[in-house]
């Protein structure tokens, strides 16, 4: 998984590549939990991604409810495959998709 970050003030975008699941999600967590002390808005930008997991809908749900707190997330991107896993899921339902 390839994890890019751009900063702009408050607002941080993650776009990622690869596989999100039990191999990366943690490394995707850490850098979440890192980065977002002074982030008010964060998009996740899922172009890349070909594949998620359970690992990686967790890390998702616990972005959503972090930023729930202190400001908004906004997943993109996503491609087909990866939207039917979150109505699937009902996550389509739980993350802001844009």
């Amino acid at each position: 998984m390839t994890i890019k970050k751009t900063k702009d003030g408050a607002k941080l975008t993650i776009a990622l590549e690869g596989k999100l699941d039990t191999k990366s999600a943690p490394q995707l967590e850490t850098v979440i939990r890192e980065e977002t002390d002074d982030i008010t808005d964060l998009r996740l930008e899922m172009d890349g991604v070909q594949y998620i997991s359970s690992a990686g809908l967790r890390v998702l749900l616990s972005a959503e409810k972090m930023m729930r707190k202190k400001g908004k997330i906004l997943i993109t991107g996503c491609n087909d495959n990866i939207l039917e896993i979150f109505d699937m899921t009902g996550f389509s339902d739980l993350l802001s998709i844009g």
